[in-house]
This record gives C-alpha cells, sequence and structure tokens, in this order.
C-alpha cells in the first residue's frame, strides 16, 4: 500500500524563509553579475571599433530605461557582496540558529536596498 505524503518537502507544506530566498536570490544575482561584467567588458571593448559605437551604448545608458537597468546592476552587485559576507560568516561557524539566520537575511535584503538608494543619491550628488 502505498503512502499518499509526500516523501520531501513540498510546495504545498514548504514554508518560505528568508534564508531560502537570500540563498536563490544570491545563485540568480551571481549568474547575472557574470553576464553583466562580461557585458561591460564587450562595452569597453567597442571603444576599439570608433567613438560611434561606444557612444550608441552610451546613449542608452543614459536613457531613462539604461539608468534604471544600472541601478538593478548596482542592486544586484550589493546583493551579492552582503550575500557572500553572511556564507563567509556562516563558513566560519557562525550564525546557524534560526533567529541569526532570519536577522542575517533581512539585513542582506535591507542593506542591498538601503545601499543601492546611498549610491544613487551619491551619484546624483545630494550627499
Amino acid at each position: 500500500m502505498e503512502s499518499k505524503e509526500p516523501l520531501s518537502p513540498h510546495i504545498q507544506i514548504y514554508r518560505w524563509h528568508i534564508s531560502s530566498l537570500v540563498s536563490i536570490s544570491h545563485r540568480i544575482t551571481g549568474i547575472v553579475n557574470i553576464i553583466i561584467i562580461t557585458l561591460i567588458c564587450v562595452w569597453a571593448s567597442l571603444l576599439l571599433l570608433g567613438e560611434s559605437k561606444y557612444e550608441t551604448i552610451n546613449f542608452f545608458l543614459n536613457s531613462f530605461i539604461g539608468k534604471f537597468i544600472i541601478l538593478g546592476i548596482t542592486w544586484s552587485f550589493i546583493f551579492q557582496i552582503l550575500s557572500e559576507i553572511r556564507h563567509l560568516i556562516m563558513d566560519l561557524g557562525y550564525g546557524f540558529e534560526p533567529l541569526i539566520t532570519k536577522i542575517t537575511g533581512l539585513i542582506v535584503i535591507c542593506g542591498s536596498i538601503i545601499l543601492t538608494i546611498i549610491f544613487y543619491l551619491i551619484g546624483k550628488n545630494f550627499i
């Protein structure tokens, strides 16, 4: 006779935690950041083909959509850095208690948003 209970945590019974959100986001931003670094290298190498090629991408990055993408890139790198610091601390054997993992996860999420805003304000010469 087969049991009707799932063998592993299933989406119907599994509750999301901040740690799982940060972990999945860390992996996604890692992949995105590799792609971004490649595109930045391509953009910089377009200088070899002449100023007009470079200016086309520069014009796009100065548009509203381009600035929004740059803001997202900034958040992605900051999130990755904060998450890496969290993982480094955990690799040293600290921060595995449920409350601490929740707090450090919130620090990564909120800290990345706050630091992105601060970088934006510095870029706009508000600070």
